[in-house]
């Protein structure tokens, strides 16, 4: 049986897959058996060379050691044999699968908030990106109808692999309650429901605009640190732009 050789790409840090691809491979494999979580596989290039390799000094230390497998996806090295040239994988939630975008969800019923919000991450992230190893760039919601959104729609798709989720929660109605329930746009209120399902906690970010017409109780909480509340344009210029780039940390995008 011919043997059919696949590439893998070391994930040292952050890259988008179709990034990765551009640049040349680190290791050639050839897969020996698949699981739902597992992959084991034969490497193909000299044992010597592999020992050299940065990726595999860093396996030698500790590090989890992750490799975008062409085909596959993203997996991490549990166990290496140089002798049988065997390795062992496990399936990763990796950030290769991420686009290199952040998504902004606004609302139109108090258009004021959202306006400001994009104005803010639009002169934020031309900021950031001359310091970034890629460029970023900004998507955002369909308010074109006032259909129902559809949760396999292509939207959904963009907040699923967005860097970064950006919310306009501010108030656009209020519950007489008690407490008084203040109501975001619901159509924020699915997008933000669909990002809590599918993105990390800290790939979050909620602002609301206080209005002095409108006061009460928000219908959901969010870590301090993934929210911003603002009374003016001043303030939201002064708070979010540290608290985008605090959250992209993570992806070492910066210099």
């Amino acid at each position: 049986m011919a043997i059919i050789a696949l590439k893998a790409w070391y994930l040292e840090q952050y890259e988008p897959a179709r990034e990765l691809e551009k640049r040349p491979h680190d290791l050639r494999l050839s897969k020996n058996s698949l699981l739902k979580s597992a992959l084991r596989a034969d490497f193909l290039d000299d044992a010597d060379e592999v020992k050299k390799s940065v990726w595999f000094q860093r396996y030698l230390e500790g590090d989890r050691t992750e490799f975008y497998i062409e085909g596959s996806g993203t997996y991490a090295i549990s166990n290496i044999d140089l002798i049988s040239h065997e390795i062992y994988f496990v399936k990763q939630d990796t950030l290769a699968n991420l686009d290199a975008t952040i998504f902004l969800c606004y609302q139109t019923d108090y258009a004021e908030s959202s306006n400001w919000l994009r104005d803010t991450v639009q002169s934020t992230l031309e900021k950031l990106n001359r310091r970034s190893r890629i460029e970023i760039t900004l998507e955002e919601s369909h308010r074109l109808s006032e259909g129902a959104i559809r949760l396999n729609s292509t939207l959904m798709r963009k907040i699923r692999r967005s860097l970064l989720f950006i919310a306009d929660g501010t108030p656009i109605a209020q519950l007489e309650s008690s407490p008084t329930q203040m109501l975001p746009s619901p159509k924020v209120c699915v997008e933000v429901g669909y990002a809590l399902q599918c993105k990390r906690t800290e790939q979050i970010l909620l602002a609301q605009m206080e209005r002095s017409d409108m006061a009460g109780q928000f219908p959901f909480e969010l870590p301090g640190h993934n929210r911003v509340v603002f009374a003016t344009k001043s303030d939201l210029n002064k708070t979010l732009p540290k608290l985008i780039e605090t959250q992209l940390q993570r992806f070492n995008l910066l210099s």
